[in-house]
């Protein structure tokens, strides 16, 4: 298992894209996919921390929580930003990145706080009841494990560029 990995990463960053990325000069390599990661990161925590903020009372009283529901679409397109652009990373130095274990944290809780993204739009904004009173301490709990999440990932990523790697599987 761990030979097929270093096979498959050391492939990975021998690909054209790989080393574009990785040796150009250009303001359309490395930089453009790190702002675009960036940017991606931007729109779905900012998404999500309005409507977690939103659900744990930072939200103007009366004012229905109901029409946050729209975020999601947006927050849903930062996400595969982050997705496409983290990958295209990757494959620029993967045999360094692959061993490092904070990307396996940070990989981990951006699925967890995915999840409870999912969840919180099925059960809270599923509810029609939603704006008809108090927000369910189900929810509230939801909102701060994705905000939670959200931390972890956010410092796990910017450990991954200052940390150096240690070996996870091989």
């Amino acid at each position: 298992m761990a030979d097929a990995a270093v096979m498959f990463f050391a492939w990975l960053e021998g690909l054209p894209l790989s080393t574009f990325i990785r040796e150009s000069n250009s303001l359309l390599a490395f930089p453009f996919f790190l702002f675009l990661h960036t940017l991606g990161i931007g729109i779905t925590v900012g998404g999500t921390a309005v409507i977690s903020g939103a659900l744990l009372g930072v939200w103007p009283r009366r004012s229905p929580l109901k029409p946050l529901e729209r975020l999601y679409p947006l927050v849903y397109t930062g996400f595969w930003l982050e997705i496409v652009t983290g990958i295209v990373m990757f494959m620029n130095d993967a045999t360094v990145y692959g061993r490092n274990p904070d990307l396996y944290w940070k990989l981990a809780f951006v699925a967890g706080a995915m999840v409870l993204l999912a969840a919180m739009r099925r059960t809270v904004f599923g509810d029609p009841r939603l704006d008809a009173g108090p927000v369910p301490a189900r929810a509230r709990l939801l909102a701060a494990a994705s905000l939670v999440c959200w931390f972890v990932v956010i410092v796990t990523g910017r450990l991954i560029a200052y940390l150096n790697p240690q070996p996870v599987f091989f």
